[in-house]
C-alpha cells in the first residue's frame, strides 16, 4: 500500500520567513519548501529574458505568499515528528494528505496522445502500444522529464513548421532543445541527422532518453549543453557544419539576438523556424530577422502565440 504523507503548510509574513525557517531547522525539520511572493517576483525580473509569459494560475498561487511547507508521514511517528518540529512555534498551520503515488503518477492523466499537423502523433511513453492513426508518425515522449510536451500552442506551431520543412537526407539544429521534441520530430519526418543544444545540462540526458524511445541512436542525434549566444567556441563548432533547418522554440528576447548566429548556422537555402513569440512582439522579431539577413517567408498564429519561418537572403549579382 502506498505511504500516506501530510503536507504541512505554515503561514507567516515575508519579514518572518527567515526566522521561521531557522527555528524549524533548529527543531530538526528537513525538506523545507519556502514560498515567498517577493522572492518569486525578483526571480521573474532577474530572469525575464527566458520568458514572455507566466502562467496565471502560478501567479495567483504566489500572490501574497509567505509560507513554509514540509512533509511528514501520516502516522504516529509523523505526528510525533510534527510536534517536535513545531515546538515553540506559535503559528497556525494546515495539513493535506497526499499518497506517495499521487506525487509520482497523478499528473499522467493530463497527457493523452495528440495529433499535431497532418502527420505527427505525440504519444506519452506509458501509452505505447495504443493504436496510431493511419498516415501518422508516432513520436513517443516522457512529458514528465522536462519542458516540451507538444501540448503548448507555441510547440505545436513549431512542430507544424518542422512537418512542412523536414526533408529526406537533410540536417537540423535545435537551439534550446529541452525534451528534444522538435529535433526528434525532424528525424522521424526524414532528416538525416540532428543536433540539440540547451543551456540546461539536464536536457542532454532527457533528449537522449526521448530519442531512444523513438529508436533514434547517437549516430544520428547529438545533444550538447551550452549557449551559442555567449559561447563563441561552441558557435564556431556548430557553424562548421551548416544546417538545413535551425529550430528555436524559446521567447522573443532570446530569438531576437539569436537571429544573427542563426543565419551563420544555416546552410544555403536553409530555414530558421522560431516560435514561443507572443503576438504583440511578432513584428519586433520579424524586424530583427530581416535586419540580420533572414527573410520571413511564413507565419502561423494560435492562441496569442506566433511561429515564424525565415530564409537567408540570397545575394544578387
Amino acid at each position: 500500500m502506498d505511504a500516506v504523507w501530510l503536507e504541512v503548510t505554515v503561514e507567516t509574513t515575508g519579514a518572518e520567513l527567515d526566522s521561521l525557517s531557522a527555528r524549524l531547522t533548529g527543531n530538526g525539520a528537513t525538506g523545507l519548501v519556502i514560498e515567498d511572493e517577493e522572492d518569486f517576483k525578483s526571480f521573474l525580473e532577474q530572469n525575464r529574458q527566458y520568458w514572455d509569459y507566466v502562467d496565471d494560475q502560478l501567479l495567483e498561487r504566489m500572490k501574497g505568499a509567505a509560507r513554509i511547507k514540509f512533509y511528514v508521514t501520516d502516522d504516529a511517528d509523523g505526528q510525533g515528528q510534527l510536534a517536535k518540529w513545531m515546538e515553540g512555534i506559535d503559528l497556525p498551520y494546515t495539513t493535506a494528505r497526499l499518497r506517495e503515488n499521487d506525487w509520482a503518477t497523478s499528473w499522467q492523466k493530463y497527457y493523452k496522445p495528440m495529433a499535431v499537423g497532418q502527420r505527427l502523433y505525440i504519444v506519452p511513453e506509458w501509452e505505447r502500444g495504443e493504436a496510431v492513426p493511419d498516415g501518422r508518425t508516432a513520436l513517443y515522449l516522457n512529458p514528465g522529464l522536462t519542458f516540451g510536451t507538444g501540448s503548448h500552442a507555441s510547440t505545436r506551431l513549431c512542430l507544424e513548421w518542422v512537418e512542412e520543412f523536414a526533408r529526406e537526407g537533410e540536417s537540423a539544429l535545435d537551439l534550446g532543445c529541452g525534451s528534444g521534441i522538435l529535433s526528434i520530430a525532424a528525424l522521424l519526418l526524414g532528416s538525416r541527422e540532428a543536433v540539440g543544444v540547451d543551456i540546461d545540462p539536464k536536457a542532454v540526458g532527457v533528449a537522449y532518453e526521448n530519442a531512444a524511445m523513438n529508436g533514434i541512436g547517437r549516430d544520428r542525434y547529438t545533444v550538447r549543453a551550452g549557449d551559442v549566444l555567449t559561447d563563441m567556441a561552441l558557435r564556431a563548432e556548430m557553424a562548421r557544419q551548416r544546417y538545413d533547418m535551425v529550430l528555436a522554440n524559446i521567447v522573443a528576447d532570446v530569438i531576437i539576438p539569436l537571429s544573427l548566429p542563426a543565419r551563420e548556422l544555416l546552410a544555403p537555402g536553409g530555414v530558421f523556424l522560431c516560435s514561443g513569440i507572443i503576438d504583440t512582439r511578432a513584428e519586433e522579431v520579424c524586424a530583427a530577422l530581416e535586419r540580420n539577413g533572414l527573410r520571413v517567408v511564413g507565419r502561423k498564429d494560435r492562441d496569442g502565440w506566433v511561429a515564424l519561418a525565415a530564409k537567408q537572403e540570397v545575394a544578387k549579382g
